[in-house]
């Protein structure tokens, strides 16, 4: 049995009503129906609570990830300069040119490098944990074969 109600709605909620029920294919009362339904459910506050702590545990979840990447990613750039502030001697003035034509050399070499590991996708914390792994912590040379120099 069904009881006919008749109420008024503004102008704009009129409209997305007339619109949801046309690109649905089904009348407005169905569509009053589900909503009346929906919010008078003595759950629904529990459903949408655990959606939003479902969706919020996820992003928690991520940002834990991207901060173990950043802190990766802030490491081996510190350790790079670490290394190369330590290990590089200062240059004659004679030697300047020289030294620019190789380090153009060097760095398009490594641009050369991380173009091809972003074309396969290979990021830094998974290679960290695959290459320099317990049994070869004593290695030198990157996963591209490339070494310090």
């Amino acid at each position: 049995m069904r009881i006919k109600h008749t109420f008024r709605l503004p102008a704009d909620l009129a409209s997305q009503l007339d619109d949801y029920a046309a690109r649905r294919r089904i009348s407005k009362a169905v569509v009053v129906e589900a909503a009346l339904a929906s919010f008078l459910s003595p759950d629904g506050a529990d459903r949408l609570e655990a959606a939003l702590g479902r969706r919020l545990d996820r992003f928690g979840r991520q940002m834990e990830r991207l901060e173990r990447h950043a802190a990766i990613g802030n490491e081996a750039l510190a350790l790079f300069v670490r290394f190369w502030l330590t290990h590089t001697p200062p240059l004659p003035d004679t030697a300047s040119a020289a030294a620019q034509a190789k380090g153009m050399e060097r760095y398009n070499g490594f641009i050369e490098a991380l173009g091809r590991r972003l074309a396969r996708g290979s990021i830094l914390a998974d290679e960290v944990a695959i290459d320099f792994g317990p049994t070869n912590l004593g290695s030198d040379e990157g996963p591209d074969g490339w070494q310090p120099k």
